[in-house]
């Protein structure tokens, strides 16, 4: 039986010290004003998961810039001002209750499908994305087909991280992570299949990591090193959910030892589970030189054995038992929780007080009629 005590210690990342080891996933949500200002009821939100627990909270993804960043119409912002404003009162409510919270900056680059500043979208290449785009955030059909971005634009992305993690520190956040997961534009320079550019940013995996370095490196030199800075690292994308690095084990080595060596204070793992091998067994993982046990390492094992900094496991671990054998067995210094945390925005509490949980209704979420729609990304 694993020892659910676990979830209750105190961790760091960084500077920051958490009250315990269980934080709130970001999950996407449309709820803030067209101009990007977080609301009221944003405030109650991320405030309801402080009152219930939780050690960490990380927002839904904040668009950076003023350009091609934002993925969705009604999505927050850190641009301007009264943007930095509208954050500070979800910060202080967060803080009123012993818990920190760290804003996700998230540029979508190709997978954009609602930005109130420009029409085109910008990716690595000018590849069409697989799928279509998520008509509960208001896009219909496929996505469009991103141009490539230029040397330029390249540099403007990375400017708009830097000047967003500075923003974010205005507002009194504990810390930033870095979106460089889910299909997004760190993401598309990672992956092969959407970087076929080949100038420095393209081609082995040294070049495609190139930009996550950048952004990383520009963010720290930017925020200090007092501040936290994590960022968020997945193989599956919303618009293609089975996808695994072409390069395997080899892949994992350079994309974690390059963000920590950037200067990452933690690395936050997603996979569909996150306690499975990230790749089949005899397909890239060392198996049998692990502590981690047999089948081939996690993602989270991967990122713990390449990054040496805590990680953080996402990945259907609102079973409280799965989520402290994460932990137990070395994977992980924290888990974060979507779904289940929706259901239970007191889950910690619950937990803690021996309380049955209650089951996740994607009905009562994501329903036609619901006028905040949540995801887990």
């Amino acid at each position: 039986m694993a020892n659910k005590n676990l979830l209750f210690e105190k961790v760091k990342l960084g500077n920051t010290l958490l009250e315990n080891r269980v934080g709130v996933a970001p999950m996407t949500r449309t709820s803030a004003t067209p101009e990007g200002l977080a609301t009221d009821r944003m405030v109650s939100y991320y405030n309801s998961f402080a009152k219930g627990g939780f050690g960490l909270i990380i927002t839904e993804g904040v668009y950076p810039d003023k350009a091609y960043s934002q993925g969705y119409f009604d999505q927050p912002g850190i641009v301007f001002d009264d943007q930095i404003v509208a954050w500070r009162k979800v910060v202080d409510a967060v803080h009123q209750h012993g818990a920190k919270i760290f804003a996700q900056l998230m540029h979508a680059g190709a997978l954009s499908q609602g930005n109130r500043f420009v029409e085109d979208t910008i990716g690595p290449s000018s590849v069409q994305p697989k799928g279509e785009q998520m008509e509960f955030y208001g896009g219909k059909g496929p996505f469009s087909r991103p141009k490539e971005a230029t040397l330029d634009e390249i540099t403007e992305v990375v400017k708009g991280f830097v000047e967003a993690a500075n923003n974010a520190k205005k507002a009194g956040f504990d810390g930033i992570e870095i979106h460089g997961a889910n299909g997004y534009i760190i993401d598309q320079f990672l992956t092969s299949y959407t970087n076929k550019r080949s100038d420095n940013y393209g081609g082995s995996i040294q070049n495609r990591v190139r930009l996550l370095v950048e952004v990383t490196k520009a963010v720290r030199e930017a925020v200090g090193n007092d501040f936290t800075v994590g960022i968020r690292i997945s193989q599956g994308k919303v618009n293609d959910y089975t996808h695994k690095w072409e390069g395997k084990e080899k892949d994992a080595e350079v994309i974690f030892s390059q963000a920590v060596s950037a200067g990452v204070d933690y690395i936050h793992v997603t996979e569909y589970e996150a306690w499975q091998p990230a790749f089949p067994q005899g397909e890239g993982t060392a198996a049998t030189d692990s502590a981690f046990g047999d089948g081939g390492l996690s993602l989270a094992a991967l990122a713990r054995k390449y990054g040496k900094v805590p990680v953080i496991a996402n990945g259907h671990l609102e079973n409280p038992i799965e989520a402290s054998k994460i932990i137990e067995k070395g994977e992980a210094d924290i888990v974060t929780i979507g779904k289940g945390a929706l259901a239970n925005h007191d889950w910690v509490n619950k937990i803690k007080n021996g309380e049955a949980l209650e089951d996740f209704n994607p009905e009562k979420i994501l329903s036609p009629t619901a006028k905040i729609k949540e995801f887990e990304a």
